[in-house]
């Protein structure tokens, strides 16, 4: 393990390439960036150079195994992602939509405190604002919060966790009393009934998915149900799926409080001794017969029934547990809070809480968002899981701090924080580690936040994201594999951050940047006196424990204290759950096992609740129900897994997913083009029909934004991706958005030119090329950019991938430009053009020692070809044969290539490239039982050996391919 690295001054630190070959490798334990399951990884470097990760196999949450994400790690840290992609020295725009300046880090901090002291100055403290992520550490995330409320004076601090957890917070107060998740991981191998809705574990949390595999086959009798409106891998493996309609969780899980109650299932005894509320609850139960819920959900009584029979799990007298497993489709609604309420109330009902395999656990969306909670890092939020609007909590960290008080004017959330910032109340933004252009609700509301506010500083890791278009400062931070600290996983476990590299150029940690620009502005702010931010700043790992262990002492006395953990305890006994207080020798696997919850009375509290659905139900003009979700191999606005060809193998490029009906009525077929509109804006993307799709619904992953997916509407006016459509409307009680639902209509769009380019690019251009493309999206009405790589290759070969609509053909110029970034513009290019047809076709083969094969190709026009052609490049078959092919126009194609493209088929497996039509021809041989069928695939094409990410997908073909 490496402690004690120095951090990063005002020089650039040299972005080594080269090492001895026989130098050593040196391995770091650390933690996966990504999801809340919080996956230990083992890190192998030489020099300051990452060259592998595995995954920890002593690390209690994966035990290591790790996702398709996850195992790529390593490639995201390479030299070519870091130079193309990363910032790597602070940047200034002394005006906006110019390209930023390099400067030293003085000079940004310098210029950063002046613009914030003067609009304190000038406007008061609430007229400045932060932004910050679930995925920044617990250190850092803690001296942003006491920034912000400690030394300005404003609560004007929130979060990205706002987006994915925020109702499972309040939901966790609202009935427990306080904001932890009971459960742990653990009960999975206890649960007799796995309760699984709103989340599509198999994708979002893959390594957790592995363990309810794993849970199963231990135990053939569980049973597992799986409330989601959309029929995912997830729903693939239920012995129950209940498609619900979108909306209607509070009915569902109402019904099935009802059907208790009226079956006799519900625990009595321990309604009385442990619960207060259940009386007042009584006319919400009364209302949702199981008619009014079939009818309302739309899933049949029947299986109502039987869902609420294997949650109550009464069996011979005795009571099997349930375990529910929740995310993003309770959390992200306008009705948030209630879903997840109601939820909680199965479980209490039936006292199901508190034991082995029972309880409700919120699967966290983010590696960190957990850690955020803790240290209150949100607006109404204070350290150690106090609340804002208590005075006394007020007094505690305010004498923590050193501080007379801190300010009790509630800070806006995230969504009220870039209204007021677009009505010019908030004037200087700080955005940390997250990418609001992209990930926000109502985009048209939030760009024009980011344009109206007089400063914005961009702190962030990779250039890349669409906010930093938007920054008038642009800071450069660390990232995986160079940062230190600590992370809080969704069972509530500690696991440490540790740098196994320096971070590139002149990049600084994230609380490092906090502090020296805080040190700055409370000479500002409060000239002589001592310092509130006595952290040192030399070395890092020094640094993040002085901050680390002032949080601990926060947390004392209150339901999360971990003082009786440090990091030297963590190091040596691996991660840790809290609480574990000083006098205990463990942390807390379950929570509440005697029954006392953390409320005044000690008792947990049924809450009255409304059957209320959506917060915009479909209508004549929009009458399409729009939700929105995860791929597989992608992350959130992909800044890091966008970077990786291999990572886009199994989702190629943007599409909207609709029922084959709809499509036909409105005249669809796969690979047309379509206007999709809410009432806050149009997007233009692919659509594809999906048999996980119920009529009336379309689904579009939430990855998809201005980055990769663009356009521009028939006023000239730039696309900005999924979010355009979605609504800002929230929870009243959480501040969540409900990004997951939109009421929306689909029309094919007639844009009759169409263009395919095509190269395989450097591995130290590829990147940069596709951010160029990229930045020419907006010149046609639909276009998208992306990377892509040879099937089975990982970190290889890397190609990009331009397409684009328009109604005529645009300037020759455009095509020029787009030729010339992929090498498309020398003397050894094969061209066709025809100005009056609007057709043009250019092409390039690359000669070695064997055949030629395609390197680059561009159809505008007739794009027919497409298929083959894409085939031609993707395989490197020789290219010399199809010759003048082409450059003709139409579908003709020499036979091997049309033979070797129905081979091709989609990927399935990325780890080891297999597609689905090999998959397919190798099940037709394999015989016996569908575990048999599946371990013989497994051996012949390798397909789900590896990260296992595929394997939900694996064993759905293994149901429906019958032996031959």
């Amino acid at each position: 393990m490496q402690h004690g690295r120095p951090a990063n001054g005002n020089h650039a630190m040299p972005l080594t390439t080269s090492f001895p070959h026989d130098a050593p490798i040196r391995e770091t334990r650390s933690t996966c960036p990504y999801c809340g399951v919080g996956c230990g990884v083992v890190i192998e470097s030489v020099g300051d150079t990452i060259t592998g990760v595995r995954g920890d196999p002593e690390h209690p949450a994966n035990f290591g195994r790790l996702c398709s994400k996850g195992a790529s790690l390593h490639h995201t840290a390479s030299r070519p992602v870091t130079l193309q992609t990363r910032l790597l020295q602070p940047l200034q725009r002394t005006e906006r939509g110019t390209a930023p300046q390099a400067m030293g880090w003085d000079a940004a901090l310098d210029l950063a405190t002046e613009r914030f002291a003067r609009t304190i100055a000038a406007h008061g403290p609430d007229a400045v604002g932060f932004y910050i992520s679930g995925q920044l550490l617990t250190e850092d995330y803690y001296v942003f919060n006491k920034l912000a409320k400690g030394l300005i004076g404003t609560n004007n601090v929130d979060t990205n966790s706002r987006l994915c957890m925020s109702s499972a917070v309040a939901g966790y107060k609202q009935t427990l009393g306080a904001d932890a998740p009971p459960a742990c991981y653990d009960d999975l191998q206890h649960a007799q009934c796995l309760f699984i809705i709103g989340s599509n574990t198999a994708w979002a949390h893959p390594v957790l998915f592995r363990r309810i595999e794993d849970a199963r086959r231990a135990n053939p009798q569980l049973k597992i149900i799986v409330a989601d409106p959309r029929r995912t891998d997830t729903a693939e493996v239920a012995d129950l799926h209940l498609p619900l309609l979108p909306g209607s969780d509070v009915r569902l899980l109402g019904g099935m409080l009802h059907l208790m109650q009226r079956e006799g299932w519900l625990d009595g005894a321990y309604i009385a001794a442990h619960t207060t509320g259940f009386a007042a609850l009584q006319p919400y139960i009364v209302e949702c017969t199981p008619e009014r819920v079939a009818l309302e959900c739309g899933i049949p009584p029947q299986d109502l029934l039987t869902a609420t029979r294997w949650f109550a799990g009464l069996e011979n007298g005795t009571r099997a547990p349930t375990l529910s497993l929740y995310c993003q489709g309770l959390n992200q609604s306008s009705r948030g809070t209630a879903k997840n309420a109601a939820l909680v109330h199965l479980h209490l009902a039936t006292g199901q809480i508190g034991k082995p395999g029972a309880g409700p656990l919120s699967l966290t969306g983010q590696s960190n968002a957990m850690g955020g909670r803790e240290v209150g890092g949100m607006a109404n939020l204070l350290s150690g899981h106090r609340d804002l609007a208590n005075p006394a909590h007020r007094a505690e960290v305010a004498a923590l701090w050193g501080l007379a008080d801190v300010p009790a004017r509630p800070g806006r959330t995230a969504v009220e924080m870039f209204q007021a910032a677009a009505d010019g109340e908030i004037k200087a933004l700080w955005i940390a580690c997250t990418n609001p252009a992209q990930s926000m609700p109502d985009q048209a509301t939030v760009r024009r936040a980011l344009q109206r506010a007089e400063f914005v500083v961009v702190q962030e890791a990779f250039a890349t994201t669409a906010t930093c278009q938007y920054a008038d400062l642009l800071l450069p931070a660390s990232t995986w594999g160079e940062k230190t600290g600590t992370v809080t996983n969704s069972e509530r476990r500690i696991s440490r951050v540790r740098s196994a590299v320096n971070a590139p150029g002149a990049a600084r940690h994230d609380w490092q940047i906090a502090v020296q620009f805080a040190h700055r502005l409370e000479a500002r702010l409060r000239p002589g006196q001592p310092t509130l931010f006595p952290y040192p700043t030399a070395w890092a790992d020094a640094g993040a424990e002085a901050i680390w262990n002032e949080h601990r002492e926060s947390t004392r006395g209150r339901d999360l204290d971990i003082t009786g953990l440090s990091y030297a305890r963590i190091d040596a006994q691996g991660p840790q759950q809290w609480p574990c207080p000083d006098a205990a020798a463990t942390g807390k696997a379950r929570l509440y096992e005697d029954g006392v919850f953390p409320t005044p009375d000690g008792r947990a509290r049924f809450v009255p609740l409304e059957c209320q659905g959506v917060a915009e139900p479909r209508s004549t003009r929009y009458p399409l129900s729009l939700t929105t979700g995860r791929l597989r191999d992608q992350w959130h606005g992909m800044s890091r897994t966008g970077t990786l060809g291999q990572l886009f193998g199994h989702a190629p490029e943007p599409a909207l997913q609709m029922h084959a009906r709809d499509m036909a009525a409105q005249g669809l077929q796969d690979g047309d083009l379509a206007y999709v509109t809410s009432a806050r804006g149009t997007i233009v993307v692919p659509v594809q029909a999906s048999a996980e799709m119920a009529p009336g619904q379309v689904f579009l992953a939430m990855h998809w934004g201005s980055e990769y997916l663009g356009g521009h509407s028939s006023t000239g006016q730039p696309l900005a991706g999924v979010n355009t459509l979605t609504t800002s409307a929230f929870c009243p009680t959480s501040k969540q958005p409900e990004l997951k639902h939109a009421a929306v209509k689909v029309l094919k769009a007639e844009l009759p030119w169409r263009l395919v380019a095509r190269a395989w690019l450097p591995d130290g251009q590829a990147l940069a090329t596709r951010q160029a493309l990229a930045g020419l999206m907006e010149a046609f009405p639909f276009a998208s950019c992306v990377p892509f790589c040879a099937p089975g290759t990982a970190g290889g070969r890397t190609g990009v991938l331009l397409r684009a609509g328009a109604h005529d053909a645009p300037p020759r110029a455009l095509l020029a430009r787009i030729e010339a970034l992929i090498g498309l513009d020398g003397a050894d290019t094969l061209r066709y053009t025809d100005l009056r047809q609007g057709q043009h076709r250019s092409a390039r083969l690359e000669r070695g020692d064997g055949p030629a094969t395609l390197a680059a190709v561009l159809l505008g026009g007739d794009t027919r070809a497409e298929a083959w052609i894409g085939t031609l490049l993707l395989q490197g078959l020789p290219a010399d044969g199809p010759g003048r092919l082409l450059l003709a126009p139409g579908v003709h194609a020499p036979a091997a290539v049309l033979d070797a493209g129905k081979a091709q088929g989609k990927q399935v497996c990325g780890c080891f490239g297999v597609s689905d039509s090999a998959i397919t021809s190798a099940l037709a041989q394999c015989q016996g039982s569908e575990r048999e069928r599946l371990a013989a695939l497994q051996a012949q094409l390798r397909c789900g050996t590896n990260c296992g990410s595929c394997l939900p997908e694996l064993q759905r073909m293994v149901r429906a391919v019958p032996a031959q």
